[in-house]
Order: structure tokens, then C-alpha cells, then sequence
């Protein structure tokens, strides 16, 4: 199992400025939250998903998939707690609270992919100097892109002390998914342990090697915007404005929704 995230493609999508895909990421992030109508968001999910497809970067996807169906599966039943409507159907279910539900899973799986297809085409060196570039302090987008890196190795160390159970005879692979989740928590304490272990290596390498003894530094990556950032940024401007303006004219609401 390769624990990295990032795929080396020579995509359109990989070759835009990291600026662009963090700015891509961030309105990505804003209108998807704008409405409530999940007929709403489906052309916003839709164009995420042709996004992943052009940067053929969705089979990442197959790494959280059983993730993504349990918080797709509960999200349908816990967004009906907190939301109602005029029109019932069964138990705690309405019209209006199903669709809300469904606008709120959809939303939820949208960020994820939209995460995933980010992390999938922008090594973390290049997202480090596109958010040093837009402003943000070197210390905290290297607290972010560290952040990001021990994702993988995370996944990493699962995939190894469970190959590792596997040898002495643990079975992590027969039953239902809620049986097989079950035989994977004991396999936590371990990871945790081992990712402590990790960090505090890792914390004293940087100080071996004078982190932050000096406020200007240099990089060895360079950076330029292209023709097809700027057209990009344009793209994203005009759906940025287009999105709010429905928004505020209050297009993408639930008719009879009630949220407790």
C-alpha cells in the first residue's frame, strides 16, 4: 500500500500555480456552504467531480471509501434530528428534513473530495510556498503542510501493524463492516504510540537543525502564475460572484424547513 497522497501526473490541474489550486480549494469550500437544497449543490459537487476526473486524482478516493459511506450513511439519519418540515413521511423523517439531510451529506462528501483532489495534485513543498506567497507566516503553513504529512505516514503505520496482526494470526478481514472496524480499534494504541514516537523525533531534528534562528529564508522551489492561472482566477471569480448573488437573492433554500 503506498502511503502517499500525492499523484505524479502531468495533468492541467497539476501544473497550475499552487496559489490557484489553494484559491480553487478555498471558493470551493465557501459556495459549496452557500445553500441547502441538494438539487442546489449537485452541479457544484458535479464540477468538483469532472475536476478529479481531468486530474485523474479520484482513485484516491478508494482509500476512504468505507469512511466516506459511514459518514454518508449516518449523516442521512443524524441531519434528520436537527431539522424538520410540514410534510411527514416516517419516524423522524420529513419531506424537508430528508432533503436537508441529503444537501448536508453531499456538501460533506464534496469537501472531501475537493480536499482529496487538492492534496492529490500539490505536493506539500508547493503548498507551503503558495500560502507563503499569498501572505500567511512560514510557521504556520509549515505547521499545516507537517500536519498534512503525517496523514500518510499515519495510513502508513496502520497498513504495516496490521499486516503485522495479520502474521500472528488476527483476522481483520472476515465479518460485517461494523465487525471488521471493531478488530481494527485495538490497532489505534499502537499507531498513536507509534506517532508520538515520530513527532518527537521530528521536533528535535528541527531544532537540530536551527528552525526558525533566521526570519527571512529562502526556497528552493520557484514559483510562477501562468496564463491558465490567470484564466482559472478568473473562472473562479465569476462563480464566486454568480453563487453569492443567488444566494443572497435566496435561491437554494428548503421550502417548510425547520431547524431546531
Amino acid at each position: 500500500m503506498d502511503s502517499e497522497i500525492y499523484l505524479d501526473r502531468d495533468t492541467f490541474f497539476h501544473r497550475l500555480d499552487p496559489r490557484t489550486k489553494i484559491i480553487i480549494l478555498l471558493v470551493t469550500f465557501v459556495i459549496v456552504l452557500y445553500y441547502q437544497n441538494p438539487l442546489w449543490i449537485l452541479p457544484i459537487s458535479a464540477l468538483v467531480v469532472v475536476q478529479g476526473i481531468l486530474a485523474d486524482s479520484l482513485i484516491n478516493l478508494r482509500r476512504i471509501r468505507y469512511i466516506m459511506l459511514v459518514l454518508a450513511v449516518s449523516g442521512l439519519i443524524i441531519w434528520n434530528l436537527f431539522a424538520g418540515g410540514q410534510t411527514r413521511l416516517f419516524w423522524i423523517f420529513t419531506v424537508e428534513s430528508l432533503a436537508y439531510s441529503l444537501g448536508r451529506v453531499l456538501i460533506m462528501l464534496t469537501l472531501i473530495t475537493a480536499g482529496m483532489i487538492f492534496m492529490s495534485t500539490t505536493r506539500n513543498e508547493e503548498f507551503v510556498i503558495g500560502m507563503i506567497r499569498l501572505g500567511l507566516p512560514y510557521r504556520v503553513g509549515f505547521a499545516i503542510s507537517t500536519a498534512l504529512r503525517l496523514v500518510p505516514t499515519i495510513v502508513g503505520s496502520v497498513f504495516i501493524i496490521a499486516q503485522a496482526q495479520r502474521s500472528r494470526g488476527l483476522d481483520l478481514d472476515s465479518g460485517n463492516l461494523l465487525e471488521r472496524i471493531r478488530k481494527y480499534l485495538p490497532l489505534l494504541v499502537p499507531v498513536f504510540v507509534s506517532t508520538i514516537r515520530n513527532t518527537n523525533i521530528f521536533g528535535m531534528a528541527l531544532e537540530a537543525k536551527g528552525f526558525g534562528a533566521r526570519e527571512q529564508r529562502t526556497f528552493y522551489l520557484d514559483i510562477k502564475m501562468q496564463r491558465a492561472d490567470y484564466w482559472m482566477l478568473g473562472l473562479m471569480l465569476v462563480m464566486f460572484v454568480i453563487t453569492t448573488y443567488l444566494k443572497i437573492r435566496g435561491f437554494g433554500d428548503i421550502p417548510g424547513l425547520i431547524r431546531f
